[in-house]
């Protein structure tokens, strides 16, 4: 029976290039050096990053926050392994994820790395329990502690009294807790959010940021959120400007409102 299988996160390579777990205490959670990546649609080319480059070296809540067209989701993809750079290095928790094979980057995301975005995507006939197992179920992982698990986190996101509702039943702020559990079942070191409120109304996307916040600063995780809103921004503690391709400045919100956020962010596109 397989770690995975256990309900247990691998922690080893194969000669096949699956990722290791052998990361030096002193390696960043979240580094991009130097990265670029080009795509061609329409018959041209876009550059999508043009060495954009950041560093995060350990646990809290930070954001990526930049105009659409930006590049800020094309580096949430790099980081998440879903897409590979075409140069420069990215790793997360000390794992190069941009050298990772297909396979090896699945297995990366769904017990090192939790991801959430704006649409939940929950599947519709599945219960809010069954949802937050999937990523275990599809790894054959043992089904008395995969429901255990689900209980616990719904538990602690606050919805445990809607474990057995389906999707189409909850609100979006409640489908929105769900997909966070899911991201957290294998305890993730980094969690990556790309305009996880977008679909939300301003009171639930609230909720959800000050959530975020929470998470990072009692399980000691990592997480990144890419936005453009100021209000989303001024939850987390460091905000990293990308602009054309480039991550073109950061800075602390301490003392920071939105108002104040979207100030200095402005500042930044003026330097």
């Amino acid at each position: 029976m397989t770690q995975a299988a256990r309900g247990e996160r691998p922690d080893q390579s194969d000669a096949a290039g699956r990722w290791h777990d052998n990361a030096q205490a002193a390696s960043p959670r979240v580094l991009c050096d130097d990265a670029h990546k080009t795509y061609t649609t329409g018959g041209r080319n876009v550059q999508a990053l043009r060495g954009a480059s950041l560093r995060i070296d350990g646990a809290g809540f930070f954001a990526v926050m930049g105009r659409s067209g930006s590049g800020k989701s094309t580096l949430l993809h790099l980081l998440a392994g879903l897409d590979r750079p075409d140069s420069g290095r990215v790793e997360l928790d000390g794992v190069d994820v941009g050298g990772l094979s297909d396979r090896a980057a699945t297995e990366f995301r769904r017990t090192r790395l939790g991801i959430v975005f704006q649409s939940f995507n929950l599947v519709p006939t599945l219960t809010a329990e069954e949802n937050v197992e999937l990523p275990g179920m599809l790894a054959g992982a043992d089904a008395k502690w995969l429901r255990g698990r689900s209980r616990e986190l719904l538990d602690e996101l606050g919805i445990g009294e809607r474990h057995t509702h389906r999707p189409e039943a909850l609100s979006g702020g409640e489908q929105q807790r769900v997909a966070i559990a899911r991201s957290l079942l294998y305890s993730p070191p980094v969690l990556l959010a790309d305009e996880p409120t977008g679909a939300l109304d301003s009171a639930s996307a609230e909720t959800l940021w000050s959530l975020l916040g929470r998470l990072a600063s009692e399980r000691s995780i990592t997480v990144v959120m890419v936005t453009h809103e100021p209000a989303a921004a001024a939850h987390c503690e460091r905000v990293f400007v990308i602009s054309d391709g480039r991550v073109t400045d950061d800075f602390g919100t301490e003392g920071l409102d939105a108002a104040g956020v979207a100030a200095r962010y402005e500042q930044s596109g003026r330097s």
